[in-house]
């Protein structure tokens, strides 16, 4: 949307509403799998509500021109912060350290207002956190994060609607194609191991790293 020159501020809050039915879309096959440990994920959802409100309510605030610049740089912090993870994901760690608890919690937050500010790379990032610190495996990690961005999604969107910011003919045909696209994504993710979902993931971020530098250049 930002391509397309689209005002920033209505395409961070029309793809906010467009991601909204596109988590649902994902979370559904991970549920009817039994992939999300919902009492492991309830303590990190409750701390996306407040930060992913906080976010939202700062957009008002930031720049058009420092909006772009934010997603980029995102790609680019999870493309080291993978790579320098790369062993992580494939092997479950039944035991987290009490340290590694504080920093996913606090990262989680911290994630949470970014995640309601502009989206971009969010869940890519905190994917990787839990990975990383958390000792989830990819598959878990996946459809745990499809989950709570359902949340950080919607109380956003909430309030980008107050705000009067989003686009509904736009956001509805987002709404659509996202949730479809969404839907037929994790269905396939669940077929999937995970040392291919792994792979998956670094690509595809490495992919989002280069058009970053290139969009800079």
């Amino acid at each position: 949307m930002f391509q397309f020159g689209i005002e920033p501020k209505t395409a961070v809050a029309t793809n906010m509403f467009g991601l909204t039915f596109m988590s649902i879309g994902a979370t559904i096959p991970f549920l009817r799998q039994g992939a999300i440990d919902k009492r492991k994920v309830s303590p990190l959802i409750a701390l996306t509500l407040i930060g992913s409100a906080i976010g939202a309510g700062l957009v008002s605030y930031i720049s058009d021109k420092t909006i772009p610049i934010i997603v980029s740089v995102s790609m680019i912090v999870v493309t080291i912060f993978t790579l320098l993870k790369s062993d992580a994901g494939v092997v479950k760690i039944k035991s987290v350290s009490r340290r590694f608890l504080i920093i996913t919690y606090v990262l989680t937050f911290l994630l949470g207002i970014y995640g309601g500010l502009y989206s971009g790379g969010y869940v890519t990032v905190l994917t990787a956190a839990l990975v990383a610190f958390f000792g989830m495996t990819f598959t878990e990690s996946v459809a745990s994060t499809k989950l709570i961005n359902v949340f950080s999604s919607l109380i956003a969107t909430l309030i980008f609607m107050w705000q009067g910011l989003v686009d509904y003919r736009l956001g509805a045909i987002l709404a659509v194609v996202m949730f479809i696209g969404a839907y037929i994504g994790a269905h396939t993710a669940t077929k999937l191991n995970d040392v291919w979902l792994k792979r998956i993931f670094v690509g595809t971020v490495l992919i989002l790293a280069v058009k970053t530098i290139f969009d800079f250049i």
